[in-house]
């Protein structure tokens, strides 16, 4: 009876081993095409993040352009002013107009410049998340291979619980929700 009990004890034992090894092998197919995506998707985001960087610096650029073009109409009127030979009004009111429309042109600048950085960093956020989506998916994989030669249900279980947050911060990164806290940010960045 003894040789019985044992092969039936090994034959349970192999069942339970191929059916934990079946469930993570479909886990670990569904999280590694979902970090594909989301990977896809942050790569996207950093392309943006770039185009909006560049453009930002660029008008920060045309904004001292304009903010040089100002100053030296002002010190033109300045030194126009200070010179012995009369200046006619109509030379002083033309740097006067060139003086008011660079103010306005930098106003319009730095609005668009500030713009491109608020966008910057809406996108930048949503590019943290989806990174920490990565590392917890990555994670999980791993330890999803070390439960398939362990046969731990508890390894099992933690893998389960890190896929499940990374699958929540990765969607919510696809729907624009950020869940990462300016806290968590900082200890990253």
């Amino acid at each position: 009876m003894g040789e019985i009990e044992e092969t039936i004890k090994e034959a349970i034992e192999r069942a339970e081993e191929s059916s934990i090894n079946s469930r993570v092998a479909i886990i670990v197919s569904l999280v590694a095409t979902f970090m594909a995506l989301c990977n896809i998707k942050n790569s996207s985001m950093i392309q943006s993040m770039s185009r909006l960087q560049a453009k930002s610096i660029d008008a920060w650029s045309y904004y001292q352009a304009k903010s040089t073009k100002q100053n030296l109409a002002s010190n033109t009127i300045d030194l126009l002013k200070l010179q012995a030979v009369p200046v006619s009004e109509k030379v002083l009111k033309s740097y006067e107009d060139k003086v008011e429309k660079y103010e306005k042109e930098k106003e319009e600048i730095k609005k668009e410049a500030e713009e491109y950085e608020s966008q910057y960093k809406e996108l930048h956020e949503f590019n943290e998340q989806f990174e920490i989506t990565e590392a917890l998916l990555s994670i999980s994989i791993a330890l999803f291979g070390i439960t398939a030669l362990t046969q731990k249900r508890w390894l099992f279980i933690f893998a389960v619980v890190l896929s499940i947050s990374g699958f929540i911060l990765g969607f919510t990164a696809f729907f624009k929700v950020s869940l990462i806290s300016e806290f968590v940010s900082k200890i990253l960045g």
